[in-house]
């Protein structure tokens, strides 16, 4: 990528998603903020401008025509686990001979094998991989990534993660959120990992790192709903944000828990019950759908169409990992979420985007085009939002901002 100090991009047809900075519910969730012909001016990696028609003032330092194109927010991935080392292509055709992810998992596979190439892996590597994986992510239209710890499972090896994705963080132009997720697994060579976990991890990783956002995985053979608990207690009491892997095979009662204990978020959904669905959407809690794990592992997703047509409050991610959601595409993710969870394209760039910021508190700075935000967007090569929903595995959008950072596709 290259930096331009100032840049005006002209004739586009602007999705601004531009209004108050609060989660998208209802009907609001499918108002882009459209300018039908507009521009966008870049001053030093910050949104200066937004308008109709044809800018005014002093000519910028780089002027593109738009031609009419789409011009929106960069995708902001709010659930990802992206650093991580090894691969699992063996288990994928465990899968494909007809074993499930929970008997992989049993069977010592799944987290647990990524678990034991990252504590064999140095931290320079752990780096270097996410680095190449932001890139990939960038070239998509991914500007803003959250990125979860959780395949250390022991105080030493999460600390490296953290570390790595700090270092990898401070060489992109991306912005990258760093979430502890020590609650990923049970290590079945430690049976003290649920208080070593709660009572030595997590006040290590917040010395270090401050209040960053705990995360957990609740569900059978993982952390069961008394321990995430008694985790987010002591979270919440260390000033940490919540959010939590939920009801993706099984309903443990996890989500009404996370609800009424505060959680930003609750991640996954697939097998939430109808009544915990309506708790969810008359809660400030967000709803995380990751369909690109049905898409991987079983063909099930969440009731995105239900949650969202009862007010809640949905986000979209890829949850890009090595074993359950292999993709580093929000573009694929909306076209998922379009026919798996019942979005309209103009609801799935929503969720993708301003709301997605939301799960990361970064709605005053990311997620929509706006002045005084960061010069985060992609230029696609279409005239249609539409489009966006309706093809899926195309190329990357032909130019991508992060902040002022300038990526053209050749």
């Amino acid at each position: 990528m290259r930096f331009v100090g100032t840049l005006t991009i002209t004739n586009a047809r602007v999705l601004t998603l531009a209004g108050s900075d609060v989660p998208r519910r209802g009907a609001a969730l499918a108002d882009l903020g459209v300018i039908e012909r507009g521009y966008v001016r870049v001053e030093d990696g910050l949104i200066a401008a937004v308008g109709a028609g044809n800018p005014g003032g002093d000519a910028a330092d780089e002027t593109i025509d738009a031609g009419g194109c789409v011009l929106m927010p960069g995708f902001v991935d709010c659930h990802t686990h992206a650093c991580w080392a090894g691969e699992r292509f063996d288990e994928f055709e465990l899968k494909l001979a007809g074993r499930s992810y929970l008997e992989i998992l049993a069977a010592g596979g799944g987290i647990m094998s990524t678990v034991r190439a990252v504590r064999a892996a140095g931290g320079d590597a752990l780096a270097d991989g996410l680095s190449r994986r932001l890139s990939r992510m960038a070239t998509l239209g991914t500007t803003t990534v959250e990125v979860k710890s959780g395949y250390g499972l022991a105080t030493a090896d999460e600390l490296k993660m953290l570390r790595a994705i700090r270092v990898a963080a401070d060489e992109t132009g991306q912005t990258v959120i760093p979430t502890f997720l020590g609650a990923h697994a049970l290590d079945p060579d430690n049976p003290r990992c649920v208080d070593e976990t709660i009572n030595e991890t997590l006040p290590a990783v917040v010395e270090e790192f401050g209040a960053i956002a705990c995360d957990a995985y609740c569900e059978q053979g993982a952390w069961s709903v008394a321990d995430t608990g008694r985790l987010f207690e002591r979270a919440a009491a260390l000033g940490c944000p919540l959010r939590v892997h939920t009801d993706q095979f099984n309903s443990l009662g996890m989500t009404r828990l996370a609800i009424e204990m505060g959680a930003v978020s609750v991640d996954h959904l697939e097998a939430t019950t109808p009544v915990d669905l309506e708790l969810l959407a008359a809660s400030p809690t967000i709803g995380v759908a990751l369909p690109a794990s049905g898409f991987q592992l079983d063909d099930r997703y969440m009731s995105g169409r239900a949650l969202v047509d009862a007010g809640g409050v949905l986000a979209l991610a890829t949850n890009y990992n090595p074993g359950s959601a292999p993709t580093p595409s929000m573009a694929f993710v909306i076209a998922l979420a379009c026919r798996k969870l019942g979005l309209t394209p103009a609801e799935a760039i929503a969720a993708a985007t301003v709301n997605a910021a939301c799960v990361l508190g970064l709605q005053g700075k990311v997620g929509s085009i706006e002045p005084g935000k960061r010069a985060d967007m992609q230029l696609m090569d279409f005239t249609d939002e539409r489009e966006s929903g309706y093809e899926f595995a195309t190329p990357g959008p032909p130019l991508v901002m992060c902040g002022g950072q300038v990526f053209k596709r050749t």
